[in-house]
């Protein structure tokens, strides 16, 4: 979430590399009202400071965009009550579009419900719950749905398509590559070729092209382009020789195709990609079973020296906390007074 020196983390989607990172955050370099920023590969997330205008996140998450990646957003549809004309309608559009990380909010007032696209480490729906009921009417949310989690299965489903676009790619690569290797003189083996490279090349190798696309629109390249010209060219190529052999023929020539390469080359790249998403899951699994570790609750000693149990994300710098021996000790900090054995 935003802090108060305007700290911002928006969750990147597609920045993999040194490279990525660094057109990120040339991209970010102009927009206006962006003090300083970085991006985190890592955490792949860039971080932003900024002035309190809500439309400078807006412009970032749309440099972003328009850099070739995409950042992590949640759209959600809520129900709002209290609405009861155009003019209710558009004050809740206006203030929810005036929240810090809310990308869009679009009204519909027949349904009586707001669609809001927001990104979710910088705001969380009771947030905008809160800015709503500030101008008399009130957000329906489901307080059970947290942000994170829904950011996580974000993260799933899109490490489950490049699950399913990896087997795929190999399975019609392997026979594209014997037919290549020992059957490149049976009957209509470049025909064959072709169809099999067809989805590999053009469906699910799609996203390269896609990508090398928007860099080539802002003057730019990365690892994208370079698969989209290679594949391209060497799909193309063996395409015409497919279909005008006689070309190459009439100069003494042989028509070869390079189907199998193109396919090989996606397939490869996607089982890349998957191994390194597959690295980053366990690495962020085993960072979260290591927070699970952290207590729910703590018991905090007020200044009357009576002790209270609250949750931990409500303890503060300077809260004396009481650990009795047996417990976890819930956050860092200094011994006042007490000695016991702790399990490191």
């Amino acid at each position: 979430m935003s802090s108060d020196n305007n700290h911002f983390d928006i969750p990147l989607i597609g920045v993999d590399s040194e490279h990525c990172a660094l057109i990120v955050d040339k991209s970010l370099a102009k927009v206006k009202g962006i003090q300083k920023h970085h991006v985190e590969l890592n955490n792949q997330q860039a971080v932003i400071e900024t002035d309190i205008d809500s439309e400078t996140i807006k412009k970032a998450v749309q440099s972003i965009r328009e850099s070739g990646y995409d950042v992590a957003t949640i759209k959600k549809q809520f129900p709002v009550t209290g609405m009861s004309c155009a003019s209710c309608a558009v004050s809740v559009e206006s203030i929810l579009n005036s929240e810090q990380g809310v990308v869009q909010a679009t009204v519909n007032l027949a349904a009586n419900s707001v669609l809001v696209e927001y990104i979710p480490t910088i705001i969380e729906p009771k947030d905008m719950k809160l800015a709503v009921q500030g101008i008399g009417y009130d957000l329906v949310i489901d307080e059970t749905d947290g942000a994170k989690e829904e950011l996580e299965n974000i993260r799933q489903e899109h490490l489950s398509q490049l699950r399913k676009r990896t087997f795929w790619a190999i399975i019609l690569s392997v026979p594209q590559v014997i037919i290549g290797m020992f059957f490149m003189n049976i009957l209509y083996a470049n025909f064959i070729l072709w169809a099999l490279a067809t989805p590999v090349v053009i469906w699910l190798g799609r996203q390269f092209f896609i990508n090398a696309w928007k860099q080539a629109r802002h003057r730019s390249a990365n690892m994208d382009t370079l698969v989209a010209l290679s594949t391209g060219i060497a799909y193309f190529f063996s395409a015409f020789n497919t279909v005008f052999p006689i070309f190459w023929e009439n100069r003494g020539l042989q028509a070869h195709v390079y189907f199998e390469a193109a396919s090989v080359v996606i397939a490869f790249i996607l089982l890349g990609k998957l191994l390194e998403e597959k690295a980053k899951a366990n690495t962020s699994s085993a960072i979260k079973k290591l927070i699970g570790l952290q207590p729910k609750t703590v018991a905090i000693i007020h200044e009357g020296g009576h002790i209270m149990e609250i949750p931990i994300a409500q303890v503060k710098v300077g809260d004396l906390l009481l650990v009795k021996p047996g417990e976890k000790i819930p956050v860092d900090g200094t011994i006042r007074e007490g000695e016991s054995y702790v399990d490191e």
